[in-house]
């Protein structure tokens, strides 16, 4: 089983849509410290593993004003690749 069983959705929203620029600035910044906790499969969807959870939560619920996220536990995960 793969040791990514955590699929979080996300999607950024800002109160105010002329701070979109710096709530892109800020919300990247602080994603790409948790790099060590996840592995960013798109834009708005990233995986990570059952024991970082809370880390990760913490991470979204910073800006959760902000920011539409969803999380879902994966049971199996399989990568289509282009032939």
């Amino acid at each position: 089983m793969s040791k990514f069983n955590l699929l979080y959705v996300y999607d950024l929203k800002p109160k105010n849509p002329s701070d979109i620029g710096k709530l892109k600035r800020k919300f990247y910044y602080h994603l790409r410290k948790m790099e060590p906790f996840m592995r960013r499969m798109t834009k708005s969807v990233m995986l990570t593993s059952k024991e970082h959870e809370k880390t990760v939560d913490a991470f979204f619920h910073h800006f959760l004003k902000d920011v539409e996220v969803y999380k879902c536990e994966v049971l199996k995960f399989t990568i289509i690749k282009k032939l």
